[in-house]
């Protein structure tokens, strides 16, 4: 079968390359075979054993697939086998035995790889799941290298499994959308969820109790499940889940070669069906996709749709970029020019309201710039309020800023020489004066005072000075009214003042009684 497939194959244009990807065959195997004739191959492949098998017709493949990759495993013979031949029926104590006598005939060595086992009690019907990540480097039809990622699902009872693979790193929201596309393949969900303490999930852990992210906090609020988190590698916790992550990568994953994500998810879902769900179970020697039947009956079940709060972003905090801008999902979004510089470590806050985003200068702070959200990437989304006012000359603004000071001669030497300093931005920091003049006016004569005799000469330092005589002043004259808040008509009492002689006699008098 393998001779007439390679020689098809080549007849069809296709390279040797080609046809050894094709046929997960190595490339010596196709230049063997196309350099045999027919009586040839015949004799090279001729039966070696007294007794003819059921997979003698497949004695060719399993023989190439052992010399490219000497670790397979006979489950993993046995699963390509049925991906190539959907309507074989074979056992797999025949396929270990089989594969067992090919490696002993050829002389294939396997490295013996020892499967770590869970040793955790029997768990009731739908009460607990249990959820891991994984990573795996793939060879792809270009022959380069791609890093896989995929996200794991076992029920505890039946050992029913769901997988779902991306090119990219896991993130909170995948991690939310691959929980509703498993709880839709088991048809419900569990009463508990077990994970490892993943950053996905996971904020910290505070004196034993653990802190789940705000998003993934309202998703469990959103399905009423309960989350069980375990520290990594412990296989009393989740050891099955383990042994999947394991299984996936050891039988499905390993050798095979990625083409695209459509079609890797689809053959991942295949898999499941003929061989991961399918398998007899080493621990419960049942197979899952039979005890599934009675377990999915004890699943919680679960609404069609999440409600927007669910789905909705909490208030994430963001560095500002030196051009006055934050860069959300790809994308850079504007703020108010000066905002670079005025926020403590130039940080603001992020508020996601559906295709809404709300930046602000603290949590529960003012509001600096709202935008829409953009699907694209790559792109400026700019609010023309935030530009630079360039309808008016940089000297017109400077005079305009000058005469807000009383002092108009000190006000004018020092933005000169902070023009002189900043030249390639001069529009910015006469725009963060005009933002201080609005808001505080009251001390920036003051302020200017100062900076000149500590020799502060930038905007922002004037903008910290104002803050400073601002709250200096206001606990001044906190002081202040605490000791005015006395009643008028007792601050004005005279006190009559006596002689020394007065007390002395009254003294005098207490003695002799």
């Amino acid at each position: 079968m393998l001779y007439f497939e390679i020689h098809q194959l080549f007849k069809r244009k296709m390279k040797v390359a080609q046809i050894a990807k094709y046929l997960k065959v190595n490339r010596g195997t196709v230049y063997k075979y196309l350099g045999m004739s027919f009586e040839e191959a015949q004799e090279y492949l001729g039966n070696p054993f007294q007794k003819a098998k059921k997979l003698d017709p497949y004695r060719d493949w399993i023989v190439a697939w052992l010399e490219e990759y000497p670790h397979l495993s006979a489950a993993q013979i046995q699963d390509w086998l049925l991906e190539r031949h959907p309507n074989l029926e074979i056992g797999e104590s025949t396929v270990r035995s089989y594969v067992r006598e090919i490696r002993e005939i050829y002389q294939i060595e396997k490295k013996n790889i020892v499967r770590q086992y869970e040793a955790v009690p029997e768990q009731p019907m739908g009460k607990q799941l249990q959820v891991d990540w994984g990573e795996t480097r793939q060879k792809t039809i270009t022959k380069k290298e791609v890093k896989m990622y995929f996200i794991a699902f076992v029920l505890a009872h039946s050992r029913y499994k769901y997988m779902e693979w991306q090119d990219r790193p896991f993130t909170t929201k995948d991690a939310i959308r691959c929980h509703e596309n498993a709880f839709r393949f088991f048809g419900g969900r569990t009463e508990e969820i077990v994970y490892d303490q993943d950053h996905l999930l996971s904020v910290s852990e505070n004196a034993g109790d653990l802190i789940l992210t705000s998003e993934f906090q309202a998703y469990v609020r959103e399905r009423k499940f309960r989350v069980h988190l375990c520290r990594k590698a412990d296989p009393e916790s989740k050891g099955m889940i383990e042994n999947v992550v394991k299984y996936i990568k050891g039988n499905f994953a390993d050798s095979r070669v990625f083409k695209d994500i459509e079609s890797w998810n689809i053959s991942a879902l295949q898999w499941l069906e003929r061989t991961g769900n399918k398998n007899i179970h080493n621990t419960t020697k049942k197979r899952p996709v039979e005890v599934f039947l009675v377990e999915k009956q004890h699943l919680q079940p679960i609404s069609p749709t999440l409600s927007l709060e669910s789905n909705r972003t909490v208030i994430i905090p963001r560095n500002v970029n030196k051009d006055n801008t934050i860069r959300f999902k790809s994308n850079r979004y504007s703020v108010p020019i000066g905002t670079y510089g005025s926020q403590l470590n130039n940080q603001v806050y992020l508020d996601i309201k559906q295709d809404e985003l709300i930046i602000l200068t603290q949590t529960d702070g003012e509001i600096l710039a709202e935008h829409k959200i953009s699907n694209e990437k790559g792109k400026l989304i700019k609010n023309r309020n935030h530009s630079r006012d360039r309808s008016k000359g940089i000297e017109e603004v400077k005079q305009s800023v000058i005469s807000c000071f009383e002092k108009q001669e000190d006000a004018s030497s020092y933005i000169n020489e902070i023009c002189q300093i900043y030249t390639r931005y001069r529009r910015d920091q006469l725009a963060i004066f005009q933002s201080v003049i609005k808001k505080d006016p009251e001390w920036i004569n003051q302020a200017l005072q100062k900076c000149m005799k500590e020799k502060l000469y930038s905007a922002n330092d004037f903008r910290e000075m104002v803050d400073y005589l601002r709250k200096s002043n206001t606990e001044t004259y906190s002081a202040i009214n605490m000791s005015n808040s006395l009643p008028t008509s007792k601050k004005n009492i005279e006190v009559t003042t006596r002689s020394i002689s007065t007390y002395t006699s009254i003294l005098e008098g207490i003695a002799h009684e």
